[in-house]
């Protein structure tokens, strides 16, 4: 036990270390809003290559230097897909996200109908600017950029997601659940995955920058979001044996989380949707999650 604690905390220095030292760098260099482009008029900035590089891979970097330092096998790293035993659970990483953030889009929309624009004003003038041939048919792009995100996405977003999850869902939840049981383990990892993003959220990720209660209210937010979310994710990692299911998963909801967008008349709350990080919108995976820990045995 004295050595599993050791590992731990070694683990959580450097997954903490290595993302917030990053974003730490960007905070200096203009931040998420005014970083300088590293190759002009690409959009790509410098801290777009450090959230995507090194913030978003500090979990994975921490569990294999702490796997290295310890002296710790490889043999229960969760890295076999165990796509036999565990379809379902890769399924329902797959299109669960996708089903869930739309259902929080409508909910949004409902509950806020002053957001909603029918005639996808905002989603026109980007075709426009785009000399796109399909600017008299948003309903086209719309369509397509969903059934993308549904197939798609959890594969291609899977490259970076997985620097994420073979830390959190491959070394610190199974060692969690080994010490508490696997309720308060996912319990537990969810709070430390937000918490773990304060930094690019007090820059302005997911919320922006101008909403009341800033920057506060987007952290707290951040730790309710990554609860709705972490326990579906992580359980069904558990549930699989493996990292996959939740590395699709993080990559499906990643790669349609910006849907609803599409359909807003001017600036909306982000703190309460509609991408999933917003607190109504993420009313579905709140659900699900609160039914998966309440048929939870330990």
């Amino acid at each position: 036990m004295d050595i599993e604690k050791r590992r731990l905390k070694l683990f959580l220095i450097l997954a903490f270390g290595i993302s917030w030292a990053s974003a730490l760098v960007i905070a200096l260099t203009g931040g998420l809003v005014n970083s300088p482009e590293l190759i002009p008029g690409t959009g790509i900035t410098l801290a777009l290559v450090l959230e995507a590089s090194v913030y978003m891979w500090g979990p994975a970097l921490a569990n294999i230097i702490t796997r290295a330092i310890t002296k710790e096998s490889w043999q229960n790293a969760f890295i076999s897909p165990k796509l036999k035993s565990g379809w379902p659970y890769w399924l329902a990483g797959w299109f669960g996200p996708g089903l869930a953030t739309i259902l929080g889009i409508v909910l949004f929309f409902a509950i806020l109908p002053q957001y909603y624009d029918p005639n996808f004003t905002a989603l026109r003038a980007q075709l426009q600017a785009a000399n796109s041939a399909s600017v008299s048919d948003p309903v086209r792009i719309i369509i397509s950029q969903t059934l993308m995100a549904l197939l798609i996405s959890p594969i291609l977003n899977g490259i970076s997601t997985f620097g994420e999850e073979f830390g959190w869902r491959a070394y610190l939840l199974p060692k969690l659940s080994a010490a508490m049981g696997n309720r308060k383990a996912l319990l537990l990892s969810s709070v430390i995955w937000g918490v773990w993003h304060w930094p690019v959220i007090a820059m302005g990720h997911n919320y922006g920058l101008d909403y009341w209660g800033y920057p506060w209210l987007g952290l707290l937010l951040m730790v309710w979001f990554t609860l709705s979310v972490g326990v579906f994710i992580g359980w069904i990692s558990q549930k699989a044996g493996s990292v996959w299911p939740a590395v699709i998963a993080h990559g499906a909801l990643n790669g349609i989380a910006a849907l609803g967008l599409l359909f807003t008349s001017g600036p909306t709350p982000l703190v309460l949707g509609p991408t999933p990080a917003g607190v109504i919108s993420c009313i579905p995976f709140t659900v699900v999650s609160a039914i998966i820990l309440a048929k939870m045995k330990d």
